[in-house]
């Protein structure tokens, strides 16, 4: 039975490290493992992950293409049928929804960013909502309900 004071490791598993550069007798004296001239037999030698031997590197040989858009715009999505069971739950039936309360109850992650609310899900509280941007879907189902949508 072996007790904690008596753990070993396997035979074999554990080797130490590789002693270079400690004089002729050792086996890896002289030039220590590094050959003879070059680069990397230098002290202080090391390669860019990307260096290719001066050779044009990958990512300048290979085309660019595409862009990124500076001015677009990344609306928080928020679907009808969320908006319901949170009114129904919460009992916000007679108050405004807006962003503040979107937060407020973890619905969106920031204020800053602009909220659409898009028209997935059944919708059967009269609710008065404020959000940035709306589909026609989501506008037909508030007001269906009997609510108003306005945009800010």
């Amino acid at each position: 039975m072996d007790r904690l004071s008596n753990l070993k490791y396997a035979e074999g598993s554990r080797k130490n490290r590789k002693r270079v550069g400690r004089g002729e007798g050792s086996g890896h004296g002289g030039t220590a493992a590094r050959g003879m001239n070059g680069q990397l037999s230098r002290s202080g030698a090391k390669k860019k992950r990307w260096f290719e031997g001066g050779q044009m590197p990958l990512q300048r040989r290979i085309p660019k293409f595409g862009f990124t858009n500076i001015f677009k715009v990344y609306f928080q999505v928020v679907n009808v049928g969320v908006i319901e069971k949170l009114a129904t739950t919460k009992g916000l039936s007679d108050e405004v929804i807006n962003i503040e309360v979107l937060k407020k109850h973890g619905l969106i992650s920031s204020t800053k960013s602009p909220v659409k609310l898009l028209g997935n899900g059944e919708l059967k509280t009269k609710l008065k909502i404020q959000v940035n941007a709306f589909s026609q879907t989501a506008k037909d189902k508030v007001e269906a309900a009997g609510g108003t949508i306005e945009k800010i």
